[in-house]
């Protein structure tokens, strides 16, 4: 396992209370009573389970239809501009987050929402894109980028506004290794929180807790090392079985 990273001081707890989650009458997360304090929490479950909408309802872009969740003890639905100095949010397929055509646009985005001057936030991008490497996409279309360099756009986006957490929705989805390993490297580097969302075990490697979730509840909850292991094994068994036997018709 990873070695635990040096992390700035406690960030401010986020709180589900019985919180659920339902679509025309249908549960998609039920019953979920979580305080999220770690540096580093896994989220972990098969396809379905609720991952993607916990951390829709985590940040604020759904609200609970049962129950409560807390950021910093503020509502993230009802106050979103508190929230864009306390979340971000990093989604599977960059081009659902991606709205301005240039790189530079992009970037000064949500620093205008903060409250930023153009000016302000003009020089704030150069510094950011000058810090990784990246001065030579100021001016260039986004359209003109890669896959992955998209993607990385978009963490640059929600770096620029430095929010204390940071949701990851499979970040390493459709990126070759290369790419995965850079923006692996990136993430690890973080004083943020980071909420991860992954199907790979493996790069859960030092995280402090792992949450499980299985039909929208809550399987398991705990250390890292202890959730993985029970999952993984569930996950093998089900993989020597016949195709989705397990699954309701």
């Amino acid at each position: 396992m990873a070695p635990k990273l040096a992390h700035t001081p406690p960030i401010p707890a986020i709180t589900l209370e019985n919180a659920g989650y339902s679509v025309a009458g249908r549960a998609i997360l039920a019953d979920l009573t979580l305080t999220l304090t770690e540096a580093r929490i896994g989220i972990v479950g098969r396809n379905g389970s609720g991952k993607t909408s916990l951390l829709r309802l985590l940040s604020g872009l759904v609200p609970p239809t049962t129950g409560a969740v807390r950021v910093d003890g503020l509502d993230p639905a009802r106050d979103r501009k508190a929230m864009l100095h306390r979340l971000g949010i990093l989604f599977q397929n960059p081009d659902h987050q991606i709205i301005f055509p240039t790189v530079a646009e992009e970037l000064a985005f949500g620093l205008h929402q903060q409250g930023q001057t153009k000016a302000a936030a003009s020089a704030a991008v150069r510094a950011l894109l000058a810090q990784h490497g990246r001065s030579h996409w100021h001016d260039r279309p986004v359209s003109a980028l890669s896959q992955g360099q998209r993607h990385f756009l978009c963490l640059l986006s929600v770096l620029a506004m430095a929010p204390q957490t940071i949701l990851l929705d499979e970040p390493f989805a459709g990126l070759d290794l290369p790419t995965q390993i850079r923006l692996t490297r990136a993430l690890a580097a973080l004083p943020q929180r980071l909420i991860l969302i992954t199907h790979d075990p493996v790069a859960l490697a030092g995280y402090d807790r792992v949450i499980w979730l299985d039909g929208g509840r809550l399987r398991a909850d705990g250390a890292a090392g202890a959730v993985l292991t029970t999952f993984t094994a569930a996950m093998d068994t089900l993989g020597a079985a016949d195709a989705d036997t397990d699954l309701p018709d």
